[in-house]
């Protein structure tokens, strides 16, 4: 009657014909605010950046009651299915979704009449209240004053909840206010107990929009206090060198590679190269690395295996063979990694392939590269153990149709013929090719050539 009264703007008749005569009657009615009990229930975060989800089941319609944790739905995304459960204890108004279609993440999934929930602790209060009316009136102001002096200050603050959640705390002995509250205006839920016990994963309970805003600002206010200034991003257009990388390199990765790996054992190529250091002097070579050793046993299997040192007209479906042997290097320089090539390697002793490679590095170093010193390559190398490294995965740079990449030499034990264990200096090597027109044979055979010279260098002198 009290709550039919107050709706219908009655509230002073019954403050002035009940509330005011209190010591004439043994009860009175309690009168509370009215209470929003629709409650909607939105789809929440189910990770990996899932935006959106098709509603395949529903295990509850409109009118069913459900307490927390029962399961509401099946959602499938186009990762994983999910099952939803329910947050509340209350009873179904609305399912906003029929099966197979799309629920968004954030909006209203179904909408819960959740007066039950919150009408638990008012009831409490009003047969507290009314089995207080019933005393004398000396004895109905006293607990009125403590009131007046708990909401002025220092008073015990009570968390909202229902009796059977209190029941729950009661049970495992715990105080109320120490667990976080997800429900309603700080409302403590079933949920929250069992997850501050350990019972659900944390994080099941998703905070009522009310505590979600409230713990927003907290966390805003809390990260401007202690905000760190950071860097400004900043854009840079490429040009250059970093921009034909862009180009070659999204043309390298339309091409089918097939990788191949192997190891070489340098170290017979460690004295070979020791004792022609001297005389590379005499003719230049202020210093004679191995790299000039693997340029010329590449050439040298490329007139074995002429198809590698080839490139593919796609426009006519054929190969084109290629007479020079014009073998790109990889160079570091200042500007970033350039590929000049040396020309007619096929014809050229490993003396005057160190003299024009080190004349490309000096160049490349001094920015004063040409574009004729980039045209016209047929076959690539890169050695890549300068700076680091065992095995990779080179990009073929087209046309050509190969390319290899060298890891760095390391000393490391190994067995001999005779089943010694001795010091060998070991090279790791990475060979992509394109699989459109080179086969897994023909790549290993290739290697195997370019592997016999370097590990039996004397066979240089018949080139």
């Amino acid at each position: 009657m009290a709550t039919h009264l107050l709706r219908n703007g009655a509230s002073s008749w019954l403050l002035k014909h009940c509330l005011s005569r209190h010591h004439t009657l043994k009860r009175c009615l309690s009168v509370t605010p009215s209470l929003d009990k629709k409650v909607s229930f939105n789809l929440s975060d189910i990770g990996e950046g899932i935006r959106e989800v098709t509603v395949k089941e529903w295990f509850v319609k409109v009118g069913d009651t459900v307490e927390q944790f029962d399961n509401l739905c099946e959602v499938q995304s186009d990762k994983a299915s999910v099952t939803i459960t329910s947050r509340y204890d209350g009873k179904i108004t609305k399912i906003h979704h029929s099966i197979d279609e799309i629920a968004l993440v954030g909006k209203p999934l179904l909408d819960f009449d959740v007066l039950d929930e919150e009408g638990d602790e008012d009831s409490a209060d009003s047969s507290s209240s009314s089995s207080d009316s019933s005393s004398s009136e000396a004895e109905t102001a006293k607990p009125s004053a403590a009131a007046a002096d708990s909401s002025t200050g220092g008073g015990r603050v009570i968390t909202p909840a229902t009796p059977a959640v209190r029941r729950l705390a009661k049970e495992h002995q715990l105080n109320l206010a120490d667990v976080p509250p997800t429900g309603k205006n700080g409302r403590v839920l079933k949920g929250d107990i069992l997850e501050y016990l350990g019972q659900v994963p944390p994080g099941t309970n998703i905070p009522h929009p009310t505590i979600a805003a409230k713990l927003q600002s907290q966390t805003a206010a809390t990260a401007a206090a202690a905000a760190v200034p950071v860097p400004a991003d900043r854009v840079e257009v490429l040009k250059g060198v970093r921009k034909a990388m862009l180009k070659a390199m999204t043309e390298s990765l339309k091409i089918p590679h097939f990788a191949y790996s192997d190891e070489i054992d340098m170290s017979n190529l460690v004295q070979f190269r020791a004792q022609l250091q001297a005389v590379a002097k005499e003719s230049g070579v202020p210093k004679l690395t191995f790299m000039p050793f693997c340029i010329k046993a590449a050439s040298i299997a490329l007139a074995k295996y002429p198809i590698l040192n080839s490139s593919l007209d796609l426009a006519s479906e054929s190969l084109v063979y290629k007479g020079a042997h014009n073998i790109s290097v990889a160079i570091d320089t200042p500007q970033g990694l350039v590929v000049p090539n040396i020309k007619n390697c096929q014809s050229k002793n490993i003396i005057e392939i160190a003299k024009d490679l080190n004349a490309l590095v000096e160049r490349g170093r001094t920015g004063s590269l040409t574009p004729s010193d980039f045209a016209d390559g047929t076959f690539s190398l890169s050695n890549i153990g300068v700076i680091g490294g065992t095995y990779t995965h080179p990009c073929i740079m087209p046309p050509q149709v190969a390319i290899g990449a060298m890891g760095r030499t390391k000393a490391v034990p190994r067995f001999n013929d005779k089943d010694e264990v001795v010091k060998a200096h070991i090279m790791s090597v990475s060979w992509s090719a394109d699989h459109r027109v080179i086969d897994g044979v023909t790549m290993a055979s290739f290697s195997n050539v370019w592997k016999q010279y370097l590990e039996q260098p004397a066979l240089f002198l018949l080139h």
